[in-house]
């Protein structure tokens, strides 16, 4: 298990070894089946992480389907040998900062971090300013708002 924060600015690594790809910017999800859909990059290697958490805006930004991963580790994302990069896909919310609404339509604060499996890619639970939502309850993530079920 990792959460977001955990991996945002990571090096992303090509299978051969070879210098790093870029520094990963975000993971896109896909709330129907509830997991990561995509590590999106800043390609180049100069994308580090400041003071403010945000990576910086050198070179272009790249996505890889989930399923070019092949691990996740506190020290970087290595990719798998066939892993296409491609441009950034573009129905993307971060997560991170997004207002969370419940299907009720009362406010549930904003998303802090949310923990996944790096094997398998399934969302495990967000943290939200207002407690911890069970990743099950996802309903819909839009410009406006994640909506999960009500409790």
């Amino acid at each position: 298990m990792m959460l977001f924060t955990e991996v945002r600015g990571l090096p992303v690594l090509a299978a051969d070894g070879g210098g790093p790809l870029g520094t990963v910017t975000s993971l896109t999800v896909d709330v129907v089946s509830g997991a990561v859909s995509h590590v999106r990059f800043r390609d180049g290697a100069l994308g580090r992480v400041g003071l403010s958490g945000r990576v910086g805006r050198s070179g272009r930004e790249r996505a890889v389907p989930w399923d070019a991963v092949d691990t996740v580790a506190a020290g970087a994302v290595r990719l798998g040998a066939a892993a296409p990069c491609e441009g950034a896909p573009r129905a993307h919310h971060d997560l991170l900062g997004h207002r969370v609404l419940l299907d009720t339509g009362t406010g549930h604060g904003t998303v802090l971090d949310v923990a996944f499996d790096t094997r398998t890619a399934r969302l495990l639970a967000l943290f939200t300013t207002r407690g911890e939502v069970p990743a099950g309850r996802l309903r819909g993530l839009g410009d406006y708002a994640l909506v999960v079920r009500a409790g």
